[in-house]
């Protein structure tokens, strides 16, 4: 809920402002989710969570524009980064979306095929990335959502990062970060969230665990992005903390 509801409030002010637009994911999935489908139902996660949500309207301002888009699409059909992505950026955007793996590729090609501005590559996210170029006056954003099952994929993130920068050195990015029961990504999250300017957003729920490897949070790291993405970002945050917390 927190990657999402930012995203959407990042991507809903950069359409405001009517930017040329390349719009990079390294790990993309699928698109779209069936939050009453088999798979949803087996992890629970969505009963807890956005679908336990009230309508829009009586939901914090904050979260308000979030949750009146993911409603309006129904639970059949709740828009991941890829789609909140086409559904949210102008005609002028282009959209490059990397994923690898067979199955979500196949699916995120067959829910964006009729979409002109996106281009789906199924390739290594990180090396396909570094082959783009952002076109004249046009402004780059990436977000980065890896899958962080072991030490190794924070350590190509770490090293990614600063090679993208240097690359793109007006580029924007945006960053998931799993918050850890044990802590294990302070340091990595200190290290990129002093890579540049920009925000951190994140939020926390009360629900020790004994597992150290289970998720107790999760936050955005924004690098070169302020203004009101940043205030909508931390205003997202405070908001879903409060819920998590109740």
């Amino acid at each position: 809920m927190l990657k999402h509801a930012i995203l959407h409030a990042v991507l809903t002010t950069k359409a405001e402002l009517n930017e040329s637009l390349l719009y990079v994911e390294t790990h993309a999935a699928r698109g779209f989710y069936d939050l009453q489908g088999a798979q949803s139902k087996k992890t629970a996660e969505a009963e807890r969570g956005v679908l336990a949500m009230p309508k829009a309207k009586k939901a914090p301002n904050a979260l308000q524009p979030w949750l009146a888009h993911v409603q309006s699409k129904g639970p059949g059909s709740y828009p991941g980064s890829p789609a909140l992505a086409t559904q949210l950026l102008g005609e002028a955007a282009r959209i490059v979306l990397f994923e690898l793996h067979p199955t979500e590729h196949k699916a995120l090609s067959q829910a964006l095929r009729k979409d002109d501005r996106v281009q789906i590559r199924k390739e290594d996210g990180y090396r396909g990335a570094l082959r783009l170029q952002p076109r004249r006056g046009e402004q780059m954003l990436i977000m980065l959502d890896p899958s962080y099952e072991t030490d190794a994929d924070m350590d190509a993130l770490a090293n990614w990062v600063p090679r993208a920068m240097r690359k793109w050195p007006k580029a924007e990015f945006l960053i998931w970060l799993p918050l850890f029961a044990d802590g294990r990504e302070e340091e990595f999250g200190a290290f990129l969230s002093s890579l540049d300017e920009g925000f951190v957003a994140g939020s926390r729920w009360d629900r020790a665990s004994d597992d150290p490897s289970s998720l107790e949070g999760s936050a955005m790291i924004g690098l070169r992005l302020g203004g009101a993405a940043a205030r909508k970002s931390f205003a997202i945050s405070a908001e879903l903390d409060k819920l998590w917390r109740k």
